[in-house]
């Protein structure tokens, strides 16, 4: 790979605390008002039932033995019944030699769920198994299983209330990608996963609120309330409890609220002191590390109790907290005295004091926990911590302004807020006497800083394969994918008109959580026989299996999907006029028009957030609903519809997207 050649950049002579906040002004967002503490003990774990096998199979095959089910976990005081539509399911595969019995580890293999024939008896053409895998693999738009069990999604989040789904392995192949729109009350702040991956938690600063996203369906399925302008997110080692910090601007009683990931309601709010908080969790979730940058403090909250129990004074700005499991210590990063103080995890007192240079931002640690890298955007270092000796391994320059650090199992990567390059640190070289290998890639052709304002959320996510990255170019609104020993990115992802700020990914792939034994959660969309068709490569193995869903009075009951046509709608329009707007509701079962709603709302906003509005809709004929939004400027604006009556929300309908033309006196 070539090593990092980019030109240097001038240094600017900034002060200590004003590179730790002009530079880092994605991090100061306003805070919320106070909410009274609530002590609560943490609620015994529910008794796990039985788990229910919905189906099996057995495959003897070129020396490989494949055990295929399907498990739904058990509930307790629930009789087992069959699997049926929108039920969860752990799909599974046990590979073993057909000799010796020993379970085959480190493999890679493939599968796909496809309706092979409905319960209701209408058949569609069907597909050899061999036939269908090939299809599959084409990654052709419009020829895709109806449950992809080697699938992952890319999430974008934008300056706008919206998040892009993007579907990456369509997208590789130059097909469209753009796989679903989450649409949020206000623009998101920061966001975090559920351990399983099904839930995503995204701040709403502007709402006063968190975002649950249903990641099965990529629909907003909740909003807890969380106080005025809740900030940052961070979710404990075991996933109970979702941590969510004020902003900056929070006046006296700032601090956290904690929420129940299972019942998604608060039931603590906890005061800690002024300004922005960051969050930090000792891994056996005993305590609660939050930083309160304006006090000089970071508070220490018992988990057990959701009880304050200790302030701690490491510096006069305390920028950025992390946790290492291996030295059992928390780090503390001070962006005034550019010091890091190291926190004994159990005794809750110093441990040991190191030295860098003001300026210090953002600090992460790898996933070992053995190094933590701090940038320094005003000196355009980042500094390496050995966590193993409490010292200061490294201190290396950089080509830019380092403002966020993100981590795959071999590197660090660095991202700059003054150029387009990512840098990259080779972990394996680190703390040895040589200077540490670096090198490095350009992620578009523009500088982050350029975009304006930057989110607090990372810019940087590891793909679902360990070698690989995801990196947003916030000035060029588009997400580059990077795979580890190439020169360059090996492709790029639009992202239809948005700005996009922030990137993560939600696996839904196949994944080894024991020796030989390769699984992973799928929420069954309909009723019918599914066809599950499994590849491995090395030795060739290629069967279907089979699994029956039942249909599901429940699930029936709760259906209430619409079917959303829009009509003639002009191709461009003009700034200030009054469009006449019309689309078409129908009956998912039937496509009969749906008439006499008299709740059918329209939600329009121009790109990248501006002039959001809503407008009643009205029937001008059977099922025929008509809308007149003020489209005030020039620009891109978006349209969605939304139908309380009918549980149908905006994001839960196709949206469309308008042109609006200037006048002579208005233009773009």
């Amino acid at each position: 790979m070539t090593p990092h050649t980019s030109p240097s950049h001038p240094k600017r002579p900034w002060r200590a605390a004003a590179a730790a906040g002009a530079l880092l002004t994605f991090l100061a967002l306003a805070g919320y008002a106070v909410l009274s503490t609530k002590k609560r003990g943490r609620p015994a774990p529910a008794a796990q039932a039985p788990e229910q096998v919905s189906a099996t199979g057995r495959l003897e095959k070129s020396g490989v033995v494949v055990e295929f089910s399907v498990v739904q976990p058990g509930l307790p005081g629930t009789e087992q019944r069959p699997l049926m539509e929108g039920d969860h399911a752990e799909v599974r595969f046990r590979m073993t030699d057909a000799t010796s019995g020993l379970p085959l580890r480190g493999l890679s293999p493939s599968a796909w769920m496809d309706l092979g024939q409905v319960l209701s008896g209408k058949v569609e053409r069907k597909h050899e198994c061999k036939e269908r895998v090939a299809l599959y693999l084409e990654g052709l738009v419009g020829i895709r299983p109806l449950i992809d069990l080697n699938s992952y999604y890319l999430l974008v989040m934008n300056q706008d209330a919206s998040i892009s789904v993007i579907d990456p392995l369509v997208g590789m192949t130059g097909k469209t990608s753009l796989y679903a729109t989450v649409v949020l009350d206000r623009p998101g702040a920061d966001w975090v996963k559920s351990r399983d991956g099904r839930k995503l938690f995204v701040s709403m600063p502007r709402a006063g609120k968190v975002a649950v996203v249903d990641t099965e369906v990529f629909r907003v399925s909740a909003r807890v309330e969380a106080g005025e302008e809740p900030t940052r997110v961070a979710l404990q080692p075991d996933g109970r409890y979702l941590w969510v910090g004020d902003g900056p601007g929070a006046k006296a009683g700032s601090g956290v609220t904690v929420i129940d990931t299972e019942s998604l309601e608060p039931v603590a709010r906890i005061p800690t002191g002024r300004g922005h908080h960051e969050l930090a969790f000792t891994p056996d979730d005993r305590f609660a590390f939050v930083s309160n940058r304006e006090e000089g403090t970071v508070s220490v909250i018992d988990i057990a109790k959701l009880e304050k129990v200790k302030d701690l004074r490491t510096g006069p700005l305390p920028i950025s907290v992390a946790f290492s499991p291996l030295a059992g210590a928390l780090y503390v990063a001070d962006g005034r005295e550019g010091t890091l103080v190291a926190i004994d995890g159990e005794r809750l007192e110093e441990r040991a004091r190191l030295t860098a240079r003001p300026g210090l931002g953002p600090m992460r640690f790898t996933q070992d926990g053995r190094w933590g890298l701090v940038v320094n955007p005003s000196e355009h270092t980042v500094s390496v911590i050995d966590a193993a000796s409490h010292r200061l391994a490294h201190t290396l320059s950089v080509g830019g302004q380092p403002y966020q650090v993100g981590f795959t199992r071999a590197f660090a990567y660095v991202r700059l807020l003054d150029s387009e390059r990512v840098e990259m640190i080779n972990l394996s070289t680190l703390g040895g006497g040589a200077k540490p290998t670096m090198q490095g890639f350009g992620a578009g052709a523009s500088a982050p800083r350029l975009a304006g304002e930057l989110s607090l959320a990372d810019s940087i996510s590891q793909a679902a394969t360990e070698a690989a990255v995801f990196v947003v170019n916030p000035a060029e609104n588009t997400t580059y994918f990077y795979m580890e020993g190439m020169n360059a990115p090996m492709g790029s992802f639009g992202n239809y008109g948005h700005n996009a700020r922030a990137v993560s990914v939600v696996d839904r792939s196949l994944k080894e959580v024991e020796p030989g034994v390769y699984s992973t959660r799928v929420r069954v969309p309909v009723a019918g026989r599914y066809d599950v068709a499994f590849l491995l490569d090395s030795p060739r193995v290629l069967h279907c299996f089979s699994v029956e869903a039942k249909e599901n009075p429940a699930q029936k009951q709760a259906r209430s999907a619409l079917e959303l046509e829009y009509l003639d709608f002009p191709a461009r329009l003009t700034a200030g006029e009054e469009p006449r707007l019309r689309f078409k509701l129908r009956e998912p079962d039937t496509h009969a028009p749906v008439a006499g709603l008299g709740d059918v709302t329209v939600l329009t906003y121009a790109a990248p957030g501006r002039l959001r509005a809503e407008v009643a809709a009205r029937e001008v004929e059977d099922g025929v609903y008509e809308a007149r939004p003020t489209l005030a400027s020039a620009g891109a604006y978006y349209l969605y519809v939304s139908v309380p009556s009918r549980k149908v929300g905006y994001g839960g309908l196709p949206y469309r997207t308008l042109w609006v033309a200037g006048t002579a006196k208005n233009e773009p």
